[in-house]
């Protein structure tokens, strides 16, 4: 029988934990909490405090394929340690998207796997159904729009942006403002994108914007590729994939990238002498969102979890926003009161409500877009 007094002693226990920020009474492994590999919620381990004390034992974070300039990564990267406590190392800056599937499908379950990944929500569906990722939800996964996330809760999209032109004005004059542009006379070996449509979620999208410039549809990516045949026959493409030291030196003086990548150019190149000037594409106007996703094999499962906790907060969000990503919590934070409003303000404004391509039209697309990329730029030169 438990007495009175050592009640008293187990209650004023947990209070003195929680004073430390422990909440053992919360977080204490009990019958029915998931391990941190089983979680598919933090709610599910027992809240928050048990996933961040899990998260902070385990001390690591392996991700892949996170360029510190790409839609604020190194300050959600910084921000995150400073708040945990955690180490983040990231393998393959450069990556694509394809790239950190591959490397969840052949490292399995070996110590060097990443924790997590970072993808166009094309190839999140293609991670999906070779059953690489571990279902999960955020707390605001509720407020996530049905079409940005996956019901199985496998992946959720967390920022977006347009696909836009960049161009180097010191070097290029005029600088192109649409796909038409591109094909014109001046621009021999300036056309850049960011990697290969097949293995990249960007260059896919830009294959994707290039069809709905020039007649296509979601139902009909064709003649984006016939676009770029076109702009690789008259000698305006460049296979150099673009990134931030390309863009600095000049060997990709036209980029077509997402508009908070090319827009981040803009701020961050001023200074050294580059105007960049950036379009969103009229005659090719199109929104995609980024997804994160847990490995289903992630050797820091606690620390991968707490990351996507951390990327879906108030905090991650207006970090994405600060550096003209959209964050996918956008109209909930305006609605709740969370969202930095200077730093929507700083968004170009585009016509018209995005429209998403949906499921069996991605898939359609990026299997016509695998199978044509080749043979479209095939003679391309270098």
């Amino acid at each position: 029988m438990t007495t009175p007094c050592a009640r008293a002693a187990a209650v004023l226990g947990c209070f003195a934990l929680v004073a430390l920020g422990l909440s053992a009474c919360e977080d204490t492994p009990t019958a029915g909490l998931a391990k941190p590999s089983t979680a598919t919620s933090a709610a599910s381990m027992g809240g928050m405090h048990a996933l961040i004390a899990a998260a902070q034992q385990e001390g690591t974070l392996r991700a892949i394929a996170l360029p510190h300039d790409w839609a604020n990564y190194g300050r959600l990267i910084d921000g995150f340690e400073k708040k945990y406590g955690i180490k983040v190392t990231v393998e393959n800056p450069l990556g694509h998207s394809e790239d950190e599937i591959d490397a969840l499908r052949k490292r399995g379950n070996r110590p060097t796997a990443p924790d997590v990944i970072d993808v166009g929500d094309t190839f999140a569906r293609k991670a999906a159904a070779q059953n690489l990722l571990a279902p999960y939800k955020v707390a605001p996964y509720d407020s996530i729009p049905d079409n940005q996330k996956d019901s199985k809760a496998r992946w959720s999209n967390n920022y977006g942006g347009y696909i836009s032109i960049g161009c180097d004005a010191n070097r290029v004059k005029p600088c192109p403002a649409t796909f038409a542009d591109l094909l014109k006379p001046g621009y021999q070996g300036k056309v850049a994108l960011e990697g290969d449509p097949p293995r990249s979620a960007t260059a896919f999208a830009s294959v994707y914007a290039a069809a709905l410039a020039n007649n296509g549809s979601f139902d009909d990516v064709q003649p984006g590729l016939d676009f770029f045949a076109e702009l690789n026959d008259r000698g305006n493409f460049t296979p150099v994939n673009s990134n931030a030291a390309t863009v600095a030196s000049g060997r990709t003086p036209i980029s077509i990238n997402w508009d908070y990548i090319n827009l981040h150019y803009a701020d961050t190149l001023r200074d050294k002498g580059v105007n960049w000037q950036v379009a969103i594409p009229f005659d090719g106007s199109f929104a995609q969102y980024f997804a994160l996703a847990v490995n289903k094999n992630a050797p820091h499962p606690a620390a991968a979890r707490l990351w996507q906790e951390y990327l879906f907060s108030p905090e991650g969000q207006n970090l994405r926003l600060r550096a003209y990503a959209r964050p996918v919590l956008m109209d909930a934070m305006r609605q709740d009161g969370t969202l930095d409003k200077a730093a929507a303000e700083r968004l170009p404004t585009v016509e018209g409500t995005p429209q998403f391509p949906t499921d069996a039209q991605l898939e359609k697309a990026k299997e016509t877009v695998t199978k044509g990329w080749a043979k479209a730029v095939s003679g391309r030169p270098g």
